[in-house]
């Protein structure tokens, strides 16, 4: 089956099978069909392919493969990509790993609103200086663009159906759309979520909801729309977590919809890196968070506990976090992370975080539930 094939109507995904035997009848108790009943993810943990495509540093095909065979063999199920990672690098490397993986075995969502355009005079390396991608991106939140854009990344991906489907970066960080985020979040409103629900409906995706870096596009999809899932990148944090536990997660929970987080290092901020979170400007950081980190280390070494570890877990804590996903450059880093994830930490060090008020006193951490 062609991937366009999977999303016309007559198709036999459209009839009621996927291409491996399952029955869509056997997804309704996990999908929505316009009640408050949401598709709830089956694995906690997943790997973001965001470092595979190239958005850092260069990631050879060797060592990205290397990656994903190492997340595999680790039994990391859930894998979240996008178009825009690498302008469809990073689609075509997760394609080429998953294409001869059982497709019940595994989640994958990818994200709309972003179509790839092969082109000779493309500005690809304004967008991904690493990567070789020769396209450029055109930004269409339409019905029509969204069927186009999924149909392009099951080409990309080589497989016939997506888990997920987030429509990406409709908030106002993203200085490259072509009219205010507003503007883009209305067509958006008429096109993209009315489309995605219809798709969700007719048992072609099993869930939608919106990816973005900032948390004022998910409260208002949640008042205008029916999504299962949002991706939350990089707002819930050790760094930066207030206004996520107090405003966000509220209305996730009348909702009845659940959060994928991302970024629980801030692009890396928490163990090291140079930047904090994403864009031209990473390289500024607030001399705040600065200084939070510098006092969140020293707990951290007085309780024997790795930071970033701690960071992670942290992210993972609350109970409308459906799953947390991270990036990962190397084999040992996705290894790491997930080890991270089983890792025992002291429910002294979350009280002491709190008694220094550098986490919210009613933010959930793991000790709280038992971890």
């Amino acid at each position: 089956m062609t991937a366009a094939a999977a999303l016309l109507p007559g198709s036999a995904s459209a009839q009621g099978n996927t291409s491996d035997g399952r029955s869509m009848n056997n997804m309704k108790n996990n999908t929505s069909s316009g009640s408050n009943v949401h598709y709830k993810l089956p694995f906690k943990f997943g790997l973001g392919g965001v470092p595979l495509g190239n958005e850092f540093a260069v990631v050879t095909d060797k060592d990205a493969y290397a990656i994903l065979e190492a997340a595999w063999s680790a039994g990391i199920r859930y894998y979240d990509v996008s178009p825009w990672y690498g302008l469809g690098l990073a689609e075509r490397r997760y394609g080429s790993f998953l294409h001869d993986k059982k497709r019940s075995e595994y989640v994958i969502s990818s994200k709309v609103g972003k179509l790839l355009k092969a082109s000779r005079t493309a500005k690809n390396r304004e967008l991904f200086p690493f990567s070789p991608s020769p396209n450029d991106v055109i930004f269409d939140y339409t019905s029509s663009g969204i069927r186009r854009s999924i149909e392009d990344s099951l080409q990309r991906l080589g497989i016939d159906s997506l888990d997920i489907v987030f429509v990406h970066d409709i908030s106002s960080d993203n200085k490259l759309l072509p009219t205010s985020w507003q503007e883009q979040f209305d067509i958006a409103a008429k096109g993209a979520f009315p489309e995605l629900t219809r798709m969700r409906e007719e048992r072609l995706i099993k869930s939608w909801g919106i990816g973005v870096n900032t948390p004022e596009p998910i409260l208002r999809v949640l008042r205008e729309a029916d999504p299962d899932v949002c991706l939350m990148a990089s707002r819930y944090s050790l760094i930066d977590h207030k206004n996520a536990l107090k405003e966000l997660f509220p209305a996730v929970r009348r909702k009845n919809a659940s959060l994928v987080v991302g970024s629980s290092l801030n692009a890396g901020f928490i163990s090291g890196s140079p930047r904090y979170n994403y864009g031209k400007e990473s390289y500024k950081i607030p001399p705040e968070f600065v200084e939070k980190r510098k006092q969140l280390r020293e707990v951290a070494a007085n309780h024997g506990v790795d930071l970033r570890t701690a960071a992670l877990q942290f992210s993972a804590s609350p109970d409308v976090a459906a799953a947390l996903v991270v990036g990962a450059s190397s084999e040992q880093q996705i290894l790491a992370d997930y080890t991270s994830m089983q890792t025992k930490i002291p429910a002294e060090f979350w009280a002491e975080l709190k008694a220094q008020q550098l986490i919210e006193q009613d933010a959930p951490t793991p000790a709280e539930q038992g971890g």
